[in-house]
């Protein structure tokens, strides 16, 4: 799909169509994380509860294995 940035204001936007935000579950209240590889522009949906869920196991393997994971740091 080939596509043409739109004015905005002073900036430019791109317009995503309906079937692509329905795939990847976006709204308008989507926060958007957007990046680039140096070659493209990246944009995903910034899924926050999956983050959350990684930072919880973390923290909770970290809990169960403290005693081990002290004497390995020494």
């Amino acid at each position: 799909m080939i596509k043409k940035l739109t004015t905005i204001g002073n900036s430019l936007g791109i317009i995503i169509e309906r079937p692509i935000l329905d795939l990847l579950r976006i709204d308008r209240d989507t926060p958007l994380e957007v990046r680039t590889d140096g070659e493209a522009l990246i944009i995903r949906p910034a899924r926050e509860h999956h983050r959350t869920r990684v930072r919880a196991a973390a923290e909770r393997m970290m809990k169960s294995h403290d005693e081990t994971l002290r004497k390995l740091a020494e």
